[in-house]
C-alpha cells in the first residue's frame, strides 16, 4: 500500500440515518477541510470499512435502526483497531461515547464544536 499523501484532506466516515442532519454536518465537515464518506447505517458503514477506503476518523450516530452507534464502534474496532471513533448524541444520559468507551458530541451541535472534536482526536486539519 503506497504512503498516505501528507497534503491530502483526511477522510471522515460520517454515520447518520436522519438524512437531513446528514446533509447538513456533511458540509460542516467538509468545510471544515475534510473529505466526507456519508453512510445511512451501521451496515453500510462497515461495508465502506471492509473496503481498501482510506478513513481517519469514524463519527457515528448513537441511535440508528438495527445498529446502535456503540455496537458499530465494536465492528468498526474489529476491523480497524486503531480507529479514531465519536458518538454524536442527543441523549444527555448516554455515557461518554454511549458505553462504547468514545468520545461523545452532543447533539445539536455548532460548526465549532464539531472542530474541536475532531481536532481533538486527529489534530488540525
Amino acid at each position: 500500500m503506497p504512503a498516505a499523501d501528507p497534503t491530502a484532506p483526511r477522510t471522515i466516515l460520517f454515520v447518520e440515518d436522519e438524512i437531513l442532519i446528514a446533509m447538513v454536518a456533511g458540509e460542516m465537515i467538509a468545510d471544515l477541510g475534510y473529505k466526507v464518506l456519508e453512510a445511512g447505517s451501521g451496515a453500510q458503514a462497515l461495508k465502506i470499512l471492509e473496503s481498501d477506503a482510506t478513513v481517519d476518523l469514524l463519527i457515528t450516530d448513537y441511535s440508528m435502526p438495527r445498529m446502535t452507534g456503540a455496537e458499530l464502534v465494536k465492528a468498526a474496532r474489529g476491523l480497524r483497531p486503531g480507529l479514531p471513533v465519536l458518538i454524536a448524541t442527543g441523549y444527555s444520559e448516554l455515557p461518554e461515547g454511549g458505553g462504547a468507551g468514545v468520545p461523545r458530541l452532543n447533539k445539536p451541535y455548532q460548526q465549532a464544536q464539531l472542530r474541536a472534536a475532531i481536532e481533538k482526536l486527529l489534530g488540525a486539519p
